[in-house]
């Protein structure tokens, strides 16, 4: 994959910076919202809130517990049929389908049993050790956090 400055992010973690190249080509929707909040400073700061072992470490909840989202309104799905690997992003959503708005998680191994009902909206493509490190727990007791999250032409 192809380095593209407007469609890659760097999250600088707690625990080093991860590189996630955004897939405008599976969820144009989806990733748009991710750049948007990014570009408006709301991740930095905000905890890994739910964090298991061996499946998935959960972000942006403004209020760290998994229950809140952004002002914008929610996003209809996006599903598609890149499969939930290792390094897979995601959006997080209620029980509706048409309800991801800022939370996602990044896949620890295979968790292909979410395939085609949560939308895959990019790949950490550095920096997996980084989200490997992250503190485990549901809630985390005492969690990481996203310092800075940024897309990559705007730094330039």
């Amino acid at each position: 994959m192809t380095t593209d400055p407007e469609n890659t992010i760097v999250m600088e973690t707690t625990k080093g910076r991860v590189v996630i190249a955004l897939r405008p080509d599976l969820a144009p929707n989806h990733v748009a919202r991710i750049k948007e909040l990014a570009r408006a400073g709301f991740y930095d700061g905000i905890v890994f809130h739910r964090v298991i072992d061996g499946f998935m470490a959960q972000v942006g909840c403004p209020h760290g517990t998994g229950t809140g989202g952004s002002d914008l309104p929610d996003l209809k799905a996006e599903f598609n049929a890149e499969p939930h690997v290792r390094g897979t992003c995601s959006m997080a959503r209620t029980q509706n389908p048409n309800s991801a708005n800022s939370q996602f998680f990044i896949c620890f191994d295979d968790a292909r049993f979410l395939d085609r009902q949560y939308t895959v909206w990019g790949k950490v493509v550095e920096g997996m050790e980084n989200v490997d490190q992250l503190k485990r727990g549901e809630p985390v007791r005492d969690p990481d956090s996203i310092v800075s999250m940024r897309v990559v032409a705007d730094a330039a």
